[in-house]
């Protein structure tokens, strides 16, 4: 879908002119990076922001400049969630649901990257647990909170071309493990879900979509080795132009763009970049980006809905 903005359009060209007073917005990862920057870009142009963030101590501290210029005086809250904990998650979600105040739009903001071999709270790998099944089971039950009109934001990754899920070893058990793959399992399968989410929803005018942000430097590579850092720059070096670091404020346009000024019915179900809907494009390592057509497969994404509800035990 073309437009007037792309790669180098920031959250608040995207935003130019929108009025989101009335509007309320969950934005997980609100405490860092694209999260604040999203809170901060939503709040300024009146919506009242949500902001889901694992320490709250530190999301007061990093959200003040959310707070210092939202064009309302209750333009953001915080709420306790650590998507690494569905105890945590269950929790949040029952605190917002009984608060009962529904959602226009919810970005599923928050992950991690570049993780030693590790478990969550639950006993699943890191980034399968946190990027995508934190989500999955808070999305899924804040979902009577999204009104017919309302967009679910999934932020996935470029990554999503090193691998397919994996759903005969999603915890990584008989195969061999790496940062970077598992990283790219999880981005697939935050796109995946967005489909899932989307086909369910649309009937009563709630979509989802996946969006890629693009390369940024934030707290997301905090758990990567000099080594790993090395091999993502020269990856970006090698992409060239297609792999160019953005800023923080251009890599948060194309949530707010998705979320709030694109077509619902242009990018339901689908994948965005750059502030536009992402081609499909060949799995070859020469090709950068768009998305490739596995992330986007519908009875892919059923089959990982149907993992993923057993493996945290809820129906969907």
């Amino acid at each position: 879908m073309p437009g007037p903005f792309g790669a180098e359009s920031t959250t608040d060209e995207v935003l130019e002119g929108v009025d989101l007073s009335g509007k309320r917005i969950l934005v997980t990862g609100a405490s860092a990076g694209l999260g604040v920057e999203t809170a901060r870009a939503l709040a300024a142009h009146g919506a009242h922001v949500v902001g889901a963030v694992r320490d709250l101590d530190k999301g007061r501290r990093a959200t003040q400049v959310v707070r210092d210029q939202a064009r309302n005086g209750d333009g953001l809250e915080l709420i306790q969630l650590n998507l690494a904990s569905l105890d945590s998650v269950r929790a949040c979600a029952d605190t917002l649901v009984a608060d009962g105040r529904s959602f226009d739009v919810i970005i599923a903001n928050a992950g991690v990257m570049a993780c030693p071999k590790g478990l969550t709270a639950d006993g699943f790998e890191t980034h399968f647990g946190t990027n995508h099944l934190g989500h999955f089971v808070l999305v899924n039950r804040l979902a009577s909170l999204l009104k017919p009109g309302s967009r679910v934001v999934v932020l996935s990754s470029g990554a999503h071309r090193l691998s397919d899920v994996d759903l005969d070893d999603p915890n990584f058990e008989h195969t061999p493990y790496t940062e970077f793959i598992a990283y790219g399992r999880s981005k697939t399968a935050n796109v995946l879900f967005a489909v899932g989410f989307d086909r369910r929803h649309k009937d009563r005018g709630v979509r989802a979509t996946a969006v890629h942000p693009g390369v940024i430097r934030t707290e997301l590579g905090r758990h990567m080795t000099p080594e790993l850092t090395q091999t993502m720059v020269e990856t970006i070096a090698a992409a060239g132009e297609a792999a160019r670091m953005k800023s923080i404020a251009q890599g948060a346009a194309t949530s707010v763009w998705s979320g709030i000024v694109a077509s619902a019915d242009a990018v339901g179900g689908r994948y965005c970049e750059d502030c536009h809907l992402a081609e499909i494009t060949p799995n070859d390592p020469s090709v950068h980006g768009g998305v490739l057509a596995y992330a986007l497969d519908p009875a892919r994404a059923e089959a990982l809905w149907a993992k993923s509800e057993e493996m945290v035990g809820e129906r969907f």
